[in-house]
Parts: C-alpha cells; sequence; structure tokens
C-alpha cells in the first residue's frame, strides 16, 4: 500500500512513518506543515528511501490537499496531524479549534472526493484512520474503571473537545457518506523524539541539567503510558486490519502517577548519568500551581485491539523509559536546538508540563 500519514514529522507521526519504511513493504507519503513541534530530524534517516517522500502543506488548505491526493494516490491516509498540547490549548485554542475541527473536516472532504472517484476495488480496499486520544472520555476516579470503546465521551479541556470533535466528524462521514473510517484512541505516549516541552523529555532534560523538576500539584494526576514504537505498530494494524466504522483504544497498561514517573525519571539518571554532587536528583522535584481542568486519571482498556487484531504492547513501562532516557542521552544533537529555541518568550527549559 500506499499510505499518506498526516502529521509524519511529529513526535507518533515520525514513529509512524520510520516503522512503515523499517518494518514493513509500504510506501509512505509524509504529509506536515511543520509547526513549532515538527522537525525533519525526526524521519531524516528516511530520506532517500525509494518507499518515502515528503510535502509540507496544511491540512485546512483544502486545494493544496487536492492536489497532494491526486498526484500521490494514496491507498490509504492515516490521520495524525493535530495540535495536542492541552497547556497551549487553555492558552490559545483558536488554533486546536482551526487545525484538529476545520483541518480534520477539510481533510475529509478531500479523501471523500477522492475515494468517490477510485475504481471499485480501490475505493473498497481504501482506508481513512483518524487517530485521536483517550482524553476524549474525560476522567477516571483513582479507584477503579477503564475507557472502553464504549465509554461516552467528556472531554474537559479545549485540546480534548477539538479532539471529540473531529472523532465525531469522522465517524459521521463513515455513516453518512460510507466512506471506510476507523478510529483508535490511544493512552500517553513517550519514547525517542518526543518533543522536549512535554513531561517525559522536559524532565530528563531538566534533571540532566540539574535544573529544578515542576509536576502539577501533588502529582497524584495517573496516566496509562504507551510506548511510541508500539502504538506505531497498532496503528498500523488498525489501518490496515480495522474494520470499516469500528474504535479501537490503544494503552500500554501501565499506569503510574506523575510523580512515580517523575521518580522514575530521576532514578534512571542517577544511575546512569549522577550527578556531580552525588546527589539524589528527586531533590529537585518541585510542586507547581496545578493547571485548571486537570483531569485525574485516564486509563484504557485495549481488550479489543489485543483480541481482534493481535496486538501487544511489547514494553513495559521500566523498559520503555530505561531505552527513553538512553536516547536522550544519545541524542543531543536532535534535541539540543528544540531546546535552546525561544517561544512565547520561554525557553522549553522554563515550561511546564503537559
Amino acid at each position: 500500500m500506499k499510505i499518506l500519514v498526516t502529521g509524519g514529522a511529529g513526535f507518533i507521526g515520525s514513529a509512524v512513518c520510520r516503522h512503515l519504511i523499517h518494518d514493513t513493504d509500504h510506501a509512505v507519503v509524509n504529509l506536515d506543515k511543520l509547526t513549532y513541534a515538527a522537525t525533519l530530524g525526526s524521519v531524516a534517516e528516511l530520506e532517500g528511501d525509494s518507499r518515502y517522500s515528503f510535502v509540507q502543506a496544511d491540512i485546512c488548505d483544502r486545494a493544496r490537499i487536492d492536489r497532494i491526493l491526486e498526484e500521490t494516490q494514496p491507498d490509504a491516509i492515516m490521520h495524525l496531524a493535530a495540535e495536542s498540547h492541552v497547556d497551549r490549548s487553555i492558552d490559545g485554542p483558536g488554533d486546536f479549534i482551526e487545525t484538529n475541527i476545520v483541518g480534520t473536516y477539510q481533510l475529509l472532504e478531500a479523501a471523500r472526493s477522492y475515494w468517490s472517484r477510485l475504481p471499485a476495488g480501490a475505493r473498497d480496499a481504501f482506508r481513512f484512520h483518524h487517530i485521536s486520544t483517550d482524553e476524549v472520555y474525560g476522567q477516571l476516579a483513582l479507584d477503579g474503571g477503564l475507557f472502553t470503546e464504549e465509554t461516552p465521551y467528556a472531554p474537559s479541556s479545549p485540546y480534548s473537545a477539538s479532539k471529540a470533535a473531529s472523532d465525531h466528524l469522522a465517524m459521521a462521514w463513515h455513516h453518512t457518506y460510507h466512506m471506510p473510517v476507523v478510529l483508535s484512541n490511544c493512552s500517553n505516549n513517550y519514547g525517542p523524539f518526543h518533543f522536549p516541552e512535554k513531561l517525559i523529555p522536559l524532565v530528563i532534560l531538566n534533571g540532566l541539567e540539574g535544573r529544578e523538576l515542576p509536576v502539577y500539584g501533588k502529582g497524584e494526576n495517573v496516566r496509562d503510558w504507551l510506548f511510541v514504537e508500539d502504538h506505531a505498530r497498532a496503528l498500523v494494524m488498525v489501518c490496515t486490519k480495522g474494520v470499516p466504522g469500528r474504535s479501537y483504544n490503544i494503552g500500554g497498561r501501565n499506569e503510574r502517577s506523575n510523580l512515580a514517573v517523575v521518580e522514575a525519571i530521576c532514578d534512571t539518571l542517577d544511575r546512569l548519568r549522577p550527578l556531580a554532587s552525588g546527589e539524589s536528583r528527586r531533590g529537585l522535584i518541585r510542586f507547581v500551581t496545578d493547571r485548571p481542568g486537570h483531569d485525574l486519571r485516564y486509563a484504557i482498556d485495549a481488550s479489543r485491539i489485543e483480541e481482534e487484531l493481535g496486538w501487544k504492547a511489547r514494553e513495559n513501562f521500566d523498559s520503555g523509559l530505561e531505552k527513553t532516557v538512553r536516547w536522550y542521552l544519545d541524542n543531543e544533537a536532535w534535541w539540543r536546538p528544540l531546546r535552546e529555541k525561544r517561544y512565547g518568550g520561554q525557553r522549553l527549559g522554563q515550561s511546564v508540563p503537559a
């Protein structure tokens, strides 16, 4: 297949592109606007491969997307392009509405126009895979329960509300126009090439530099953590084997409180790269004012994708975190330029984690 990946220079999208080229026979068209959180350095290893190509474009530009679909003739679209940082959505929700809702609408309409003109066999085989988040479900109590594909939507931030809207649009295009759409909702990702303002890379890099490690509230908020390479494998399975009109929850079955995550990073760094003082980095942890509407707990029941498509996460949190920390220690050339950038008058290293 030839798969068009939107947002393929971002964190999860680049992992999908690398997996498709390195581990499958599929071809990839990487479409990315190259906003602040995207970098071609995440897919630099794919340049020159005959099965890989990159095009810079905005999913909100309908005419441009129409031309790209006609020129590239993809067999499937994996839609990952999105604004995804909760804190940014609180400070400036407009970009989230424009990209996540309007952009998804424009992409769906371009895809529908393209799909409707395909020969019958290609039209039946075509897939539009919309990739989303578990945050659309709202929050869970600390003492039990898991998100399933039947959990009602209850988004609580501008980011999650915009993703919920885009999920509903994608499924409406399936039910109304019979376009073959599949949907997936994932838990928190982590791993190599993660943009430095997010919790795990921010704590790794602050800890590496001996800087304070900010934690919201008391650090009791719980997330289910999914290693990004496991997620990439799952997404390709959903795109190529998923049933149109069906959704699939993807989670790592690795619940940790934010404080436990930060402490694990401290301990890993202390073992791999001790501070000159010999002190534990746990002493750098600082609790800061919680963000508005901070959901208490997310946790995914991944039974459907495990049972129907045969996917299983290969990494547990400890093994995935070890790989992640080692990657950042070994790849300063990737993260240092991003770390040094200034945006909004604030260095990345001074931001508070999502």
